[in-house]
């Protein structure tokens, strides 16, 4: 009988299930993932909620981009940048403005308050942003990324200007054409075809451009740079359209070819004048006289006439010419080139020598 009641007693105390324990406890584990999903789910409800109100609320629209404003004044300042216009000007340098805030960021530049330094450098700067993209070329941080193709830079806004290869958005409208713009710079070169504005000016001969590029291209002319050197044969150029076109005299390669004759031509300017025989035009109109050219550079060269503008200076002497060729005509007065090696006398042309020693040193 105590074997029996030993027996019962000890059934009556059984071990405690472990399998439902460990069942329990993955019930609470896939409780907690539900949790934490459903507080995801209205995170990202709240997001969205956040995001229709937002774009509800951007009832102002631009009718020549399609970009919308949440308040009309940001419309209105948004449109400065298809209209061209600059309110906010500066009392000091003259510089104009289409925002406020970038008139106040501007003024600093005349106050010479430079707080911000570089760690790396101890280049200091008026803006703390400016001082940090700067610090961005010593560690070449590119953070912002193309998502399109790769290309990564170091300023959102370099990103926003190359994104629009991509999209081909072109957000800046000429007032005066039809034609558009990805970049206000390029917009603002371009309008001065229209208006006839050169405000870069040649220190040296007076001369001005519409765009600061042609200027320095101009410079090259005083200075005598040649930065742009041909690799096969080491002819140097001022401009680096010069050198391209130069290279296809090695190439040989005549991709141009005329409509009217199937003459072939190595560059574009070339078949366009050519054409011009065909066709008989003369689109280059001297307005004080009237007389047509087929070429700019010889409306140019005939403009002289009216000027008197002589910009080919003779390096030996003071004499001035209106054109270059004249200038290399004149030239071989001063060199050996058309010298008379029996009397000293020098000439213009080899032709005139020749007659010259049969004249009088071989009678």
């Amino acid at each position: 009988m105590e074997f029996i009641k030993e027996e019962i007693e000890d059934m009556s105390d059984p071990e405690p299930p472990r399998i439902k324990h460990e069942d329990t406890e993955e019930q609470i584990d896939q409780m907690e993932v539900k949790e934490q999903r459903h507080k995801l789910n209205e995170v990202e409800g709240i997001r969205n909620l956040k995001t229709q109100r937002k774009n509800a609320k951007k009832l102002h629209t631009c009718t020549q981009c399609e970009k919308s404003f949440t308040y009309v004044s940001g419309l209105q300042n948004h449109l400065r940048i298809h209209t061209g216009e600059k309110p906010f000007n500066c009392d000091q340098c003259g510089k104009d403005f289409n925002l406020s805030a970038n008139l106040k960021k501007h003024l600093k530049v005349h106050l010479d308050k430079r707080p911000y330094l570089c760690s790396f450098c101890g280049k200091s700067f008026t803006r703390l942003d400016h001082c940090k993209q700067h610090q961005k070329t010593h560690n070449e941080v590119k953070d912002h990324v193309c998502l399109d193709c790769g290309k990564s830079f170091n300023r959102a806004g370099n990103l926003k200007q190359h994104r629009r290869i991509h999209t081909g958005e072109k957000p800046y409208k000429c007032s005066y054409c039809d034609k558009s713009f990805t970049l206000s710079g390029t917009l603002k070169a371009h309008e001065r075809v229209h208006t006839g504005e050169k405000p870069y000016h040649c220190t040296q001969c007076e001369k001005s451009f519409k765009s600061k590029i042609a200027l320095d291209n101009h410079l090259r002319i005083h200075s005598g740079e040649k930065p742009f050197n041909c690799e096969q044969c080491g002819k140097g150029f001022n401009v680096s359209s010069n050198l391209k076109e130069h290279l296809k005299m090695h190439t040989n390669e005549r991709q141009y070819v005329c409509c009217f004759c199937g003459k072939s031509f190595k560059w574009r300017n070339s078949l366009i004048l050519h054409q011009k025989i065909h066709t008989g035009e003369k689109d280059h109109v001297c307005c004080d006289c009237g007389k047509s050219f087929t070429a700019s550079s010889h409306l140019k060269q005939h403009q002289r006439i009216h000027t008197g503008e002589r910009p080919y200076k003779c390096s030996y002497c003071d004499r001035k010419f209106s054109q270059v060729g004249h200038l290399k005509t004149h030239k071989r007065l001063h060199t050996e080139e058309n010298r008379c090696t029996q009397c000293g006398e020098s000439f213009l042309f080899s032709s005139s020598l020749l007659i010259h020693i049969n004249k009088y040193h071989n009678a």
